[in-house]
């Protein structure tokens, strides 16, 4: 089956109301909590993308048990460092760089000799931003080039550390607290602003965690060696990939969508703060708590010229995997210039998303200045295109293939967008919610 798709046309009206993956890091984290809990988790509404079934191969070959039974997995967890794996058991953790280096934090104190790998996508990005702290930790860890593949080899001997996380990453948060589930005293970690799903999870499953917070760090400390019992967590809708039908409806003509239980974490929704900046006709009905994160139904409608940005880059964490959807929206509703400034962490993700962004946008002639990782974006608020574009050449970057469908179905022209498989990783049904809204892909 050819692995590219054709957009000749811009979608038509729509009123429509959606329902989007799940969220791929709650995902993510439940299972591999539900793994050093005591007893059986039931997980439901899990994302079944390839870095969550990733994720699901990986505790089994660990020696962790579980089952689906209708919308729930049923995980078996035997407590703290409850794996039992085999002597040099490989793991792929394929293109998920999320259960790559969280994984690690898991195995500092198993017993036998582990390798880690990963796709030419996973195995090109840096893994020294974990290896450093498990190392503080007492994990020997082996790499040539603090990339995949690696080799982890616990000891009995770990220790708590006390360390400073200054990137903004919530991987390397998560993997210092993660660690320190299987360390004695307590650890200690001063974290620049990041995604917090993995601290709100601690405070559900009771672990001991104290969190005090300024404006650009967070303090916190995780007592170790406490053991947590089994849960149960239904997991809500992603807003990475609500993102895309957000700013789908924004480009359209006369368009409302609402989307369902969405997850609207504070840490997660800095497209919105900088979309609400820009004029846009963005709004959370149906707020609620759900086991400390906040959920939500998002309505959008339609919008005209939007005002350009002067984006804070207080926000860049809490937006990071949707900067391409903002770029395409500076690029193409706004007139004036847009800024973007210290944006080095997106050319760390699954591609250099930063060189590409700038790549795609200038071929759709939209002007760019760049300043090393500061940007400056000429908008065209009338962008109306009618040339043959052809998306190749992006290093199968799933956020790239769907934002290219985006500025396809909005824009115009004819497009040849290829590497489909792409989303595969992260939101699998993503192009029959487009067909559904009634976008023409073939």
């Amino acid at each position: 089956m050819a692995n590219h798709v054709y957009i000749k046309k811009k979608i038509s009206p729509y009123n429509k109301t959606i329902q989007v993956s799940s969220d791929k890091s709650l995902s993510i984290r439940t299972v591999l909590l539900a793994t050093q809990a005591v007893g059986i988790t039931k997980i439901s509404n899990l994302l079944e993308s390839e870095d969550v079934l990733n994720t699901l191969k990986t505790i089994k070959k660990l020696g962790i048990k579980f089952k689906k039974i209708k919308n729930f997995y049923h995980i078996h967890g035997f407590g703290l460092n409850g794996f039992t794996p085999k002597n040099n058991t490989v793991i792929n953790a394929g293109n998920s760089g999320t259960l790559g280096r969280l994984i690690l934090s898991l195995l500092i104190k198993t017993d036998k000799k582990i390798k880690l790998i990963g796709d030419k996508s996973l195995s090109r990005r840096d893994f020294y931003r974990v290896i450093k702290p498990l190392r503080l930790f007492g994990a020997n860890i082996k790499s040539k080039k603090n990339s995949l593949p690696i080799t982890i080899e616990g000891t009995e001997f770990i220790r708590p550390i006390n360390y400073l996380e200054n990137i903004g990453s919530a991987q390397i948060k998560t993997a210092c607290c993660f660690a320190a589930l299987n360390s004695p005293g307590t650890t200690f970690i001063r974290a620049r602003k990041s995604r917090n799903h993995t601290e709100l999870l601690f405070k559900y499953l009771n672990i001991p965690i104290k969190i005090k917070s300024n404006k650009i760090f967070d303090l916190i400390e995780v007592k170790g060696l406490q053991q947590f019992n089994a849960f149960n967590y239904s997991i809500p809708g992603d807003i990475s990939s609500s993102s895309f039908f957000i700013v789908l409806t924004l480009l359209s003509e006369n368009s409302k969508i609402k989307i369902l239980n969405v997850n609207i974490n504070e840490s997660r929704i800095g497209i919105i703060k900088i979309l609400k900046m820009m004029n846009a006709k963005v709004s959370f009905t149906n707020k609620r708590i759900y086991k400390g994160e906040k959920t939500a139904d998002i309505f959008v409608k339609s919008s005209k010229s939007l005002k350009p940005i002067n984006c804070p880059a207080s926000l860049n964490s809490s937006a990071i995997d949707e900067f391409l959807l903002i770029f395409l929206i500076a690029a193409t509703k706004t007139n004036g210039i847009s800024t973007f400034k210290n944006l080095e962490e997106l050319n760390k993700k699954e591609s250099p998303r930063l060189d590409l962004a700038i790549k795609f946008l200038r071929m759709i002639g939209i002007k760019v200045e760049r300043n090393k990782n500061n940007i400056k974006i000429y908008g065209k608020s009338k962008l109306d295109l009618n040339g043959n574009y052809n998306i190749k050449n992006f290093l199968k970057d799933h956020r790239i293939f769907m934002m290219s469908c985006i500025a396809a179905l909005t824009l115009g022209g004819s497009w040849k967008i290829h590497d489909k498989d792409s989303i595969n990783t992260s939101f699998p049904k993503y192009l029959d919610i487009l067909k559904n809204l009634g976008a023409e892909i073939n």
